[in-house]
């Protein structure tokens, strides 16, 4: 037997379903079929999460909460109850809170860091110039030139933590004309066998941003994307109007979303929950200060950046509102 819950759940109707094995219906689950058998032999009762695949009804992966428990009915037959409730939004809201948490530690952390290194680095940088000065050998001056150009790049290193500073300077700007010139920047940086293809809404309206901190942004996430890729692979940019989202506690009428997808490995497991910390990543060569910084960048227009990543398919997607009208979420 189905409720009509149930039968929106599963996509399929009760008279459907009739003889169907439940566990086919849910894609031949091992985990659930464990716990079916383990709810039948012992009587406990068990709860377990579930991620259904897509399908012809439902576009996206979603996560159900599933509860087994044993059921007698009145001729005394013994039977399994099963009750689920669809916590996809849920769990993206959870999803998207620890984001928000993840963004303000991670600032506060970079902000504490580059004082840190900032005002030594001032009086180094100093004394090195004093002692060049005082020094006739050529020999000797190449090691205060290194001094120098030294804390001159950790300089430029703190200033990319800190990111551009101030509030945004908004004007109109057409979100695909920025994608198109991020492009032309990242382009001869890209190897011969990178594909770009565009899936744009041409229906989406122009946005009041600042155009250099997005620019910045896009262009973090697309260089990304391409050092993930390697050699060879597909990035993938799409936009979309998105209606009625909540982004922290400001629930907005309508919202842009950016998507910056590739084909490439994914993003590794132990690093999913601290990618937005500065100074972490999986490259020899990286920074670990591309994200963070678009992150930053993006929630100074009262935006956020989400990410879903396996093997084979990562999406970074950009929210950003298209007005500045929100209402806080109840």
């Amino acid at each position: 037997m189905l409720n009509p819950a149930a039968e929106n759940i599963l996509c399929i109707s009760e008279s459907r379903a009739l003889n169907q094995s439940l566990l086919q219906l849910l894609g031949d689950d091992q985990e659930l079929q464990d716990i079916l058998q383990r709810v039948q032999a012992t009587g406990d009762n068990y709860a377990n999460e579930l991620r259904l695949s897509p399908n012809e009804v439902h576009a996206a992966e979603r996560l159900v909460e599933c509860r087994v428990s044993r059921l007698t009915d009145e001729q005394n037959r013994d039977g399994l109850l099963i009750e689920m409730s669809d916590v996809t939004r849920r769990s993206k809201i959870s999803r998207e809170n620890a984001l928000l948490i993840q963004h303000g530690a991670g600032r506060q952390m970079v902000r504490q860091l580059a004082h840190e290194i900032k005002n030594p680095l001032g009086g180094l940088r100093g004394a090195a110039q004093l002692l060049e000065r005082q020094l006739e050998s050529k020999e000797l001056t190449e090691y205060t030139d290194v001094i120098i150009s030294e804390a001159d790049r950790l300089a430029a290193l703190v200033d990319t933590l800190l990111g551009p500073g101030g509030p945004p300077n908004k004007q109109e700007v057409n979100i695909h004309e920025l994608l198109e010139y991020v492009m032309r920047l990242v382009t001869p940086e890209l190897g011969e066998n990178i594909r770009i293809t565009r899936d744009y809404d041409p229906g989406l309206p122009s946005i009041a941003l600042d155009r250099d901190q997005m620019v910045q942004a896009f262009l973090n996430l697309v260089r990304n994307a391409a050092a993930a890729l390697g050699e060879q692979g597909q990035i993938t940019l799409r936009s979309r109007a998105v209606m009625n989202y909540t982004i922290g506690d400001t629930r907005h009428p309508v919202i842009a979303s950016i998507e910056i997808e590739d084909d490439g490995p994914g993003i590794s497991p132990e690093l999913q929950d601290s990618i937005f910390y500065p100074l972490v990543t999986s490259r020899p060569d990286g920074t670990g200060l591309g994200l963070p910084a678009a992150q930053e960048l993006i929630s100074r227009h009262g935006g956020l950046i989400e990410f879903d990543s396996r093997p084979g398919k990562t999406v970074f997607q950009i929210r950003v509102p298209l007005t500045d009208a929100g209402h806080p979420h109840g």
